[in-house]
């Protein structure tokens, strides 16, 4: 009887003695800065469990979304939890990523907090990481799940470069975090956990979904999306947050053919309201009841630049689609594997101060002639950054002579045919600093002497002097061949879609130049664009899609 007290207390004080139960907080720094105002990494860890999680997370005071992680011990299993938002939280679990680690083994020791240490290497993606742990706790650990296996990792280095060390280690009585936990929770796959976890990080507005763009008169509008010039253009109605300094916004569209063949004229973008008159009266009611530009060329544009009562269309996005991407994916090559959709992202945050808190028509625009067409899919995101940019408060609407209703009777840019270009006036209310065009230029014509194919000087005059000027070519459409499974082939070995351009490639998006402009007093402005557009050679005709936005700071 005697001795089975004594092994019930022995027992007892071993349990005392091993198995512990830590908070341990960890500090973050980079090339030997700390963070400023960092919560501290949090691991709770005993005999059965660890978890990783930060202080503002126990203290409930952490933004969504957050995550947790569970280490469940002996197995080492995963267990990821994401608090998407209020009452939204899902998990997944892992059973291989501790098992899978392997490590390098040093002779290196060091103390850490009193803690005798030992180091060990490993390498994630090329990344250098050095684990150092100590087995004087006698449980495993650690502020992330690299080294769980290995005994409580008190600090890790990546590259030489980041740093996580333990700042303090203490003894609790038990892992206090049910009130965390202690909620609905829907579990899982990996996959699945970590799309949505990562879309969570910021907003999405969707826009289009695999809409047809074609040319047809049965294309109709319905209560969500509007269609316009006989299917070539979609439009809808899209309400923006407000966006603050600290957020970048991308537009994103997806694109595949859907019968048409051929690269086409594409572009996203959005009808400013802000005046009497706007493009979606030209849309709505037709194109020659816009404002008219007439240079003496014995043409007339309409609805290609500012006036006192009305704003142009403003490009989000100008896009080519390739030639017959997917549709024609069985114009089989050797060696080729086409791809079956072309994707174009762009950052657009310069654009913020026209979006913030406004409802406005967003549209989508193909040239095409096709009754299948093309099949697009658009959304707009936004995305909380310290790396932005474009600072600009103002944006102001000049020109975008890209004939978006070209198949309700908008003319081709032909205007560059004259000295005169494009000649804008434009009036500012308020001084404007560090001003800068967003200029994009995109040159057609696409016969042998076309614009499309020959480089041209694209010059920009402000109030009459030269303000830049440059040639807009892209070398590179070669690089996007396997976008292009009906693009025809030549007998000198080359693609269609291989050849250079005025600044645009078949499947690619053209990228606006920011011309600087220096700092504007209020009062009357001109803007002049000369391109030395190539003559006429019988029915074939060149012209240059330009549009133009003034950015900068009231």
């Amino acid at each position: 009887m005697y001795q089975r007290i004594l092994v019930i207390f022995f027992s007892f004080l071993s349990l005392c003695i091993f198995a512990q139960t830590y908070e341990v907080q960890y500090v973050s720094s980079y090339n030997g800065k700390i963070t400023a105002d960092q919560p501290l990494t949090l691991v709770l860890a005993s005999e059965k469990e660890n978890f990783i999680l930060n202080t503002k997370i126990r203290e409930q005071k952490a933004e969504f979304p957050y995550e947790i992680t569970k280490i469940e011990k002996p197995s080492n299993t995963v267990i990821s939890y994401a608090f998407l938002k209020n009452n939204e939280i899902i998990s997944t679990s892992d059973l291989e990523t501790v098992g899978k680690q392997t490590f390098e083994f040093t002779n290196e020791t060091k103390k850490i907090l009193g803690y005798t240490c030992k180091k060990a290497v490993t390498k994630i993606n090329s990344n250098t990481i050095e684990i150092w742990y100590t087995n004087d706790l006698k449980i495993h650990g650690g502020p992330s799940v690299l080294g769980q296996s290995l005994g409580f990792v008190l600090e890790i280095e990546r590259n030489k470069t980041s740093l996580i060390t333990a700042k303090s280690i203490k003894k609790i009585k038990k892992i206090d975090i049910d009130k965390i936990l202690d909620k609905n929770i829907t579990s899982t796959d990996q996959l699945s956990y970590k799309d949505r976890v990562w879309k969570s990080r910021f907003t999405t507005l969707k826009v289009f979904e695999n809409e047809t763009i074609n040319f047809s008169d049965d294309s109709k509008s319905n209560n969500d999306i509007k269609k316009f010039a006989k299917g070539t253009i979609i439009l809808k109605k899209i309400k923006f947050p407000e966006i603050s300094e600290g957020e970048n916004i991308f537009v994103e569209l997806k694109q595949e053919s859907n019968g048409d063949a051929y690269d086409r004229t594409g572009t996203v973008f959005f009808i400013p309201q802000d005046k009497k008159k706007s493009f979606l009266d030209g849309l709505e009611n037709g194109v020659k009841t816009l404002p008219v530009y007439d240079n003496g060329n014995g043409k007339q544009y309409f609805g290609v630049t500012t006036t006192e009562n009305y704003n142009p269309a403003v490009e989000m996005m100008r896009f080519f689609t390739a030639f017959g991407i997917n549709k024609f994916n069985n114009l089989q090559l050797k060696d080729k594997s086409w791809q079956t959709t072309s994707p174009y992202r762009q950052d657009i945050t310069e654009l913020k101060p026209s979006l913030s808190g406004k409802e406005l028509w967003v549209g989508t625009f193909i040239g095409n002639y096709d009754k299948g067409g093309h099949k697009v899919s658009l959304e707009i995101t936004i995305h909380k950054s310290d790396q932005s940019i474009h600072k600009n408060n103002t944006v102001i609407p000049l020109f975008n002579t890209l004939n978006i209703m070209e198949m309700a009777d908008q003319d081709y840019s032909t205007m560059f045919n004259q000295d005169k270009g494009l000649f804008v006036e434009f009036t500012l209310k308020k001084d404007l600093k560090d001003a800068q065009l967003r200029y994009i230029t995109t040159g057609h014509g696409g016969w042998e002497n076309g614009d499309e194919f020959i480089p041209k000087l694209n010059s920009i005059f402000l109030d009459g002097k030269m303000a830049f000027s440059f040639i807009p070519w892209r070398s590179d459409c070669g690089s996007y061949r396997l976008y292009n499974p009906a693009s025809g082939n030549f007998g000198d070995g080359l693609s269609s879609s291989d050849l250079s351009r005025s600044n645009w490639c078949p499947g690619t998006v053209t990228n606006p130049n920011f011309i600087p402009l220096g700092d504007l007093k209020a009062g009357k402005h001109t803007i002049q664009v000369k391109i030395p557009q190539g003559p006429t050679e019988g029915t074939s005709f060149s012209s240059w899609n330009v549009s133009g936005v003034l950015l900068g700071t009231e």
